[in-house]
């Protein structure tokens, strides 16, 4: 048996753009111009309060991490262990509501547009692998998440998947919606990999037509 401890980084980072509570947390937003997307993965800015009492979203720029270290004795055991987040913000930018756990990744945010009709679309690309100094590959569908919230039940508007290496469809929101999740991370653990800090960058794109 390996005695190395690899040690497995996930960078998160965010794309948004457009082409031209007892349950799970979604709610309706006031339709309104100009059209407006909006999301937020882990960290994110917000001035003049939550967005329920007039708050506006900012952009800023941190790219948070999860990673977890494989204990020399458990290396491709098979036995998944949990991944821990950097983020320091956890609670909902629409009420204040403490909705994530220490650890979780907040993933979360709205489509808004004058009217009704019409959705966004929620993407995650990953690379085909995580990968070492030396280039010792972990495919990144060794990597999956769990998606909750403090206080839901019920699905969440953003599921738990594995990641299976390029682009992935996750979720949609529907025009003038605010849908948050938050994601627990965990790693597989079935292969043997010698020791090394793997790293690899997953990116998260909300779309509208």
């Amino acid at each position: 048996m390996a005695t190395a401890r690899p040690l497995l980084v996930i960078a998160l980072a965010l794309a948004a753009g457009w082409a031209g509570c007892a349950h799970a947390f979604t709610v309706d937003i006031t339709p309104r111009n100009p059209r407006t997307l909006y999301l937020r993965v882990g960290d994110g800015a917000f001035s003049g309060g939550n967005f329920d009492s007039g708050g506006q979203p900012g952009t800023l720029g941190t790219v948070n991490t999860v990673s977890v270290t494989v204990p020399a004795g458990q290396i491709g055991s098979g036995t998944a262990l949990a991944m821990s987040g950097n983020a320091s913000q956890l609670i909902s930018n629409y009420d204040g509501f403490a909705f994530c756990a220490a650890g979780q990744i907040y993933v979360g945010g709205f489509y808004r547009r004058n009217g009704q009709g019409g959705s966004a679309s929620l993407t995650v690309a990953a690379p085909s692998a995580l990968t070492s100094g030396s280039n010792d590959p972990i495919p990144f569908s060794q990597i999956s998440w769990t998606s909750s919230g403090i206080g839901d039940t019920g699905a969440q508007p953003i599921p738990g998947g594995t990641f299976t290496g390029g682009a992935q469809a996750l979720a949609t929101f529907p025009a003038n919606s605010w849908r948050e999740s938050c994601l627990s991370f965990r790693y597989a653990n079935t292969l043997v990999r010698p020791a090394g800090v793997y790293r690899g960058t997953v990116t998260y794109t909300l779309t509208a037509p």
